[in-house]
């Protein structure tokens, strides 16, 4: 088949349907089943490739705007480094979300007994770590009680968890102490690599790893162009055909320009953003494939709740009603849609009617109020955003020049992801833009992460504070596994209270994924449920 200019697209409809499916259902079928496999057969890694292709010593080269690697720690990483953690790790299961369901990786099946409380997994057979250590039960156990005990990133995942056991070396036992879909659980994007913990402390300089996948480390530079690059894990359990990469590399650059640019020169394969303009001309390029598919990724701008003036909520609700959202869905042409609320649809916890529109008289009365705009002294505000990011980029035109309407300048300053977030961690800033999608398909990220307080701030850089909202965010898996009701009716308050009362975030869109690829790459689907990441071991070069 040929992929010149083919366009790749995954309907909306579908994508609803998968997050449904996994945050209600998983649950649904560990409580009204008796225990059985819930799921049989192998992965695409294992499907016989015809015999006549010929070897492929290309370089896969994907082309990120942003530094690959902040934590080489596979229980802590909680960053940009899942794009390549994601082909150096494995977990139990991996999601589909063609399927809408788990599917097997480290374990081969799994079944789930006392009302979803109690699972069971059969882990693979003839799986080596990198180390070269044998895979079996008691070293999946080890892992995810370190990943556990580590209790950084993603690790509240496994929450839900009261024992693990390990009755043979090919069985692992999950107690749990309420009712959760751990096999969606335990495909999640962070915290759920399977490795290997007698070596995990050797790992943290990025010259080797700890993993079961199909690559392992072959250098990392920080800082450098190429920063990372890749190579084929030769007693992978899912074997290799003479088509499939061997090699990738990580070729830092910034400007999406330059991407697409070096894209069509065949210097990179993968470019995972493209703005409109260049997205609508690459869809018309030879050479080039395009792929356009929904996602569970939002735009988040957070206020700065604890100092300078965004520390007043009067100022941060102005700021809410200063931006343009229309104007910025208008002007992303498709690749977002406008958001309600901090969840997106088709998640348990989206919550309709709370679309924000631009209001800049009230806005200006809000200010008034609060000693600033109109006539009253000049308010400077900073904001940081990615470098590189066209559509943030765009947000903050947008936000600047209306603002300056208000007698309020923004200082806005585009900034490498690593420098972004140490200046967000020590509260250096009144507004931080950036990214946040769930780990798995579930909406509790949003809040345990980004709106729970912690007094040595990590990823909840609205600084927000407030223990009757803490409370609430605590309960959220406990209902959403036993009072699915409840749990929609909590989130839709926690919302409000974040959102109106709070005014903590503004939320403007939900991405649209807009990717380019080279035309001879085959095998390449876009999974929502692990956001940015290409698993490079589907893929093949077209002979």
């Amino acid at each position: 088949m040929s992929w010149h200019k083919r366009l790749l697209l995954l309907g909306v409809a579908g994508t609803v349907a998968m997050a449904a499916s996994a945050c209600a259902g998983g649950q649904v079928r560990g409580a009204d089943r008796s225990p059985q496999p819930s799921s049989t057969g192998e992965t695409a890694a294992t499907q016989t490739q015809p015999a006549t292709a010929t070897a492929n010593d290309d370089t896969f080269v994907y082309a990120p705007n942003l530094d690959v690697v902040t934590d080489w720690d596979p229980a802590t990483s909680y960053s940009n480094e899942n794009i390549a953690m994601s082909n150096i790790y494995e977990g139990l299961t991996r999601y589909n979300s063609a399927t809408r369901k788990p599917e097997p990786r480290l374990a081969t099946e799994w079944t789930s007994a006392a009302e979803g409380k109690e699972w069971t997994f059969k882990l693979r057979q003839g799986v080596k770590f990198h180390t070269g250590a044998a895979l079996d039960a008691e070293a999946a156990k080890k892992a995810i009680e370190r990943t556990i005990k580590e209790n950084s990133g993603a690790a509240y995942i496994w929450g839900a968890v009261d024992t693990i056991e390990a009755p043979d070396a090919s069985t692992l036992k999950f107690t749990l102490k309420y009712a959760t879909p751990l096999d969606v659980v335990a495909a999640s994007g962070y915290a759920a690599y399977i490795y290997d913990t007698e070596a995990v402390d050797q790992v943290k300089d990025g010259k080797a790893d700890a993993g079961t996948g199909p690559y392992t480390i072959d250098s990392w530079q920080k800082g450098k162009e190429t920063e990372l690059t890749l190579k084929a894990y030769e007693d992978y359990w899912g074997g290799w055909k003479p088509e499939q990469y061997k090699k990738v590399a990580f070729r830092v650059t910034p400007e999406i320009t330059t991407a697409w640019q070096l894209l069509k020169q065949g210097e990179v394969n993968f470019v995972q953003r493209l703005n409109p303009q260049l997205f609508e001309q690459a869809s018309d390029t030879e050479g080039v494939q395009v792929s356009r598919t929904p996602s569970f990724q939002n735009l988040l701008v957070l206020f700065n709740t604890a100092g300078g003036a965004t520390k007043d909520v009067r100022v941060r609700q102005a700021l809410q009603l200063a931006i343009d959202y229309d104007g910025l869905l208008a002007a992303l042409k498709g690749a977002g849609v406008k958001a309600s609320g901090l969840v997106p649809e088709g998640l348990v916890g989206h919550t309709a009617n709370l679309e924000a529109e631009q209001d800049l008289a009230k806005a200006q009365e809000l200010l008034a109020s609060a000693g600033y705009g109109g006539d009253n002294e000049e308010l400077k505000l900073t904001l940081t955003y990615a470098q590189g990011d066209e559509d943030q980029k765009l947000l903050v035109t947008l936000l600047t020049a209306a603002l300056q309407k208000l007698n309020v300048t923004l200082q806005a300053k585009p900034m490498a992801w690593n420098a972004q977030w140490d200046q967000g961690k020590a509260k250096g800033q009144d507004i931080f833009v950036m990214y946040w999608y769930p780990d798995y398909p579930d909406a509790y990220s949003w809040f345990f992460n980004v709106f729970r307080s912690n007094d040595k701030p990590e990823l909840n850089l609205s600084y927000l504070k407030n223990a009757e909202i803490d409370a609430a965010i605590d309960e959220l898996p406990k209902l959403t596994a036993t009072d699915l009701f409840a749990a929609e009716t909590s989130y839709d308050e926690l919302q409000k209270k974040i959102l109106q009362e709070q005014a903590a975030v503004a939320v403007p869109y939900v991405q649209t994924y807009q990717r380019a690829l080279s035309a001879d790459v085959q095998g390449y689907v876009d999974n929502p449920a692990y956001p940015n990441v290409v698993f490079f071991h589907d893929l093949k070069r077209a002979s």
